[in-house]
């Protein structure tokens, strides 16, 4: 019996959940819900599912095993919690939240529920983000020195005006941090370990009527003593592929979304070559750089085959709640930075207080 997928919102990263489903042998989206009954309606033309305009009916529904959140990212956790606690599993599109409290309670609540919950950041998933990863786990980079994420998007006006809801901290929960880099934050952490300290600025230069910063520029200090820079913004024309370096006292790489453009290490080994050679070129798509819907779904696919792993061998899976709270503390640290004009150490006690970045037009 196939795996029930139940999606909760219906705009445009729903059709990429839908797609990665699709592709898993043994799983099918059972149920769709948006409190826009239209919206629900079309996307369950397009997968075949039952459409839902009310949640409790659809998280009620038999068929649905495992939800994915697909709402504005200020709005995960009311549908988290209610789908927890009906006994579902539960998959959160990125971030997991947008303040540290309301990870908590999404975190807490399916803890309580004995569900599963992942947070939805699929470039783990690629082949290139592994290779780094293993790399650094063998110790082939000596004593990590370096690391830094380099997010210089472009979007227009238009895209901030397509919703009210983007753009606000209420809803977005932060601009081109929150919303665009947090994908590179992740796999930056991920690579690079916990970060302790950061040291931020924030500005908002190109764009009107948004409450968040469409620039940011960060300095962080990682647990094992290395250094990075943490840079994110919507407001580079025409937009780059998003960039995480790595580098320590004996090798570098540098990754550029799914291409691996730099694998240099004192101690080489044979491979070393044929792979630089293999990983040029993986990237298929824009990656989101200028236009948000130019990604692939295959790392979407991945990640969900992860979670039906871990649901059905009991063990967490490879993003957790707690790993999917990491960034956004980040995340916040870099803001209450910018906000005091301080360094500030991680782990933080408490959310920030939010305020319009500097520069804000």
């Amino acid at each position: 019996m196939a795996t029930g997928f139940g999606i909760i919102g219906c705009g445009m990263i729903s059709r990429f959940h839908a797609k990665a489903i699709a592709d898993i042998r043994g799983a099918k989206v059972a149920a769709c819900f948006d409190m826009f009954p239209a919206s629900a309606d079309r996307l369950a033309a397009e997968t075949g599912c039952r459409p839902y305009s009310d949640l409790k009916a659809m998280l009620a529904d038999p068929d649905v095993d495992v939800v994915t959140i697909c709402t504005p990212s200020g709005s995960h956790m009311e549908p988290a919690v209610a789908a927890a606690k009906a006994g579902k599993h539960v998959i959160v599109e990125k971030p997991l939240e947008i303040t540290l409290k309301r990870c908590d309670k999404i975190i807490d609540a399916c803890d309580k529920a004995g569900v599963t919950l992942s947070t939805i950041f699929p470039s783990r998933f690629h082949e290139s983000s592994q290779i780094i990863k293993k790399a650094v786990d063998k110790g082939r980079f000596g004593q990590l020195t370096v690391g830094d994420s380099y997010v210089k998007w472009f979007r227009t006006q238009e895209y901030y005006d397509s919703g009210d809801w983007r753009g606000t901290w209420k809803f977005d929960g932060g601009g081109a941090l929150m919303n665009q880099a947090i994908h590179s934050v992740d796999l930056l952490v991920w690579l690079m370990g916990p970060v302790v300290e950061v040291t931020a600025f924030t500005a908002t230069l190109a764009h009107e009527r948004i409450e968040v910063e469409d620039v940011a520029m960060a300095t962080v200090r990682f647990a094992n003593g290395a250094l990075g820079v943490i840079e994110a913004t919507t407001a580079a024309y025409p937009g780059s592929l998003k960039r995480i370096e790595v580098h320590g006292s004996e090798g570098s790489a540098v990754l550029e979304e799914e291409d691996i453009t730099m694998w240099e290490f004192a101690r080489k080994t044979a491979g070393d070559q044929a792979l630089l050679k293999r990983m040029h070129g993986k990237t298929k798509t824009g990656g989101g750089a200028a236009d948000p819907s130019a990604i692939g779904h295959h790392g979407h696919t991945q990640l969900f085959k992860d979670v039906l792993t871990s649901i059905k061998k009991g063990k967490q899976p490879l993003i957790d709640g707690p790993e999917g709270r990491r960034s956004v503390e980040v995340i916040l640290a870099i803001y209450k930075s910018a906000q005091t004009g301080r360094a500030v150490k991680l782990p933080l006690q408490s959310d920030p207080v939010r305020k319009r970045p500097s520069g804000s037009s």
